[in-house]
């Protein structure tokens, strides 16, 4: 019987093609919207994941003074290396801790010149920020101690200097002074933070302090905290310990800031995802407004077929078939609609993630949740008309024209 219900269904939606097109568009645009807001909402999400998994993984950065952590005073003072070290040797958990400092310079080789920004660090910088080299090599150790002019770069640079030449040993000035390239960087693109991270010179700390900026300060330390540790419980024992150094009573406020990337990931992730449920949940009304048009379509339909449904009763058919046959209408009108949007929510999807540059990510499960919500409204609002063609008495029915 459901078989026949079926097919009668069908039949019934192909005599009004126009019409029943008509009557899904609303699940269709609903469907769609709902899917491609969440898909993109989900690349947004993955996108910014991955973009602060790019500055390093569990990766704390302190910096002196009032910021995204701990506030402080107006002009706190900067960091020394005595302070690095001990983070590094008093702190359990600590993977690597690599200083910074840094100068704004102008690099030039023969007739090409860039403005870019020196970075003062150790060789542990390289493995907090997960940098990876294209060419070349990192400081020696005898390089770091004696702060040698050597530097690695990264492609901005390389591109701007060298154009499709050879870097590697090649010697560029900054400034007033002259250093070798030893290294060249991986291209790791636009951060989406408004920065380059190719648009770099990493030289040994000790020779920006001597050579550029002319004094022993450190303006921030990145520390790469070991996976098995909490990175909270870590940054709660680097405050302890610079509050000790730094003489500050218990009363007082940090005069330095601790930003721990997993955290930022956590709050960034989690706003995306709110507001992807919150633009989901705008769209999901737009199914709402398609079922009123279902329930409204259907009920022309009973005042059309009035005395169809009056001669099917006086046959025989009882008010259980009449109900499941207008039941079976409005479902399949919304199924329709359902996988018609899940389509163009697909083409949607593909086409703006490619225009916003972000990752395609296809989910099963929002899916197959919109086509089943899809379904449910066809249930809900093809009920009452259902129910009123049922009610219906075969002799008014009969007699209605």
């Amino acid at each position: 019987m459901l078989g026949t219900t079926f097919l009668l269904a069908l039949k019934e939606i192909r005599r009004h093609l126009m019409r029943s097109f008509l009557t899904t568009l609303g699940v269709i645009i609903g469907v769609a919207s709902v899917v491609t807001m969440v898909s993109l909402g989900n690349g947004a999400t993955a996108s910014i994941e991955a973009q602060i998994s790019s500055l390093g993984t569990n990766l704390l950065t302190v910096r002196p003074g009032q910021g995204m952590g701990r506030g402080g005073g107006d002009s706190p003072a900067q960091f020394k290396e005595d302070d690095v070290d001990a983070v590094r040797t008093q702190i359990g958990g600590v993977e690597y801790v690599a200083p910074q400092t840094t100068a704004s310079v102008t690099a030039i080789y023969e007739a090409q010149n860039w403005s870019t920004t020196v970075t003062g660090t150790t060789n542990d910088y390289f493995a907090a920020s997960q940098l990876e080299l294209a060419e070349g090599r990192i400081f020696s150790e005898a390089e770091e101690t004696a702060g040698k002019s050597v530097c690695v770069i990264g492609e901005t640079v390389r591109s701007s200097l060298f154009r499709d030449d050879e870097a590697i040993g090649r010697k560029i000035r900054l400034n007033d002074i002259s250093c070798q390239v030893i290294g060249l960087l991986t291209k790791r693109g636009q951060s989406g933070f408004g920065l380059d991270p190719d648009d770099q010179v990493i030289m040994p700390i000790k020779t920006v302090m001597r050579r550029l900026t002319g004094n022993q300060d450190v303006i921030a330390f990145q520390v790469a905290v070991d996976p098995a540790y909490d990175s909270t419980a870590v940054s709660a024992a680097i405050a302890k310990l610079l509050r000790e150094r730094r003489n500050l009573t218990s009363g007082s406020e940090d005069d330095f800031n601790i930003l721990d990337s997993k955290q930022l990931s956590d709050t960034l992730s989690g706003t995306t995802r709110t507001l992807t449920l919150l633009l989901g949940a705008v769209a999901a009304v737009s199914l709402i407004v398609g079922g009123v048009g279902i329930m409204n379509i259907m009920l022309v339909s009973v005042t059309e077929r009035t005395h169809e449904i009056g001669i099917r009763l006086a046959i025989g058919a009882v008010q259980r078939e009449v109900l499941l046959q207008f039941l079976v209408e409005a479902v399949v009108l919304s199924c329709l609609g359902g996988i018609i949007g899940l389509i163009l929510a697909l083409i949607a999807t593909i086409g703006l993630s490619s225009l916003f540059g972000l990752p395609f990510i296809f989910n099963v499960q929002i899916n197959l949740l919109a086509f089943a919500f899809a379904a449910l409204i066809g249930v809900v609002f093809g009920y009452f008309p259902a129910r009123r063609a049922a009610s219906l008495n075969p002799i008014d029915a009969l007699r209605h024209e």
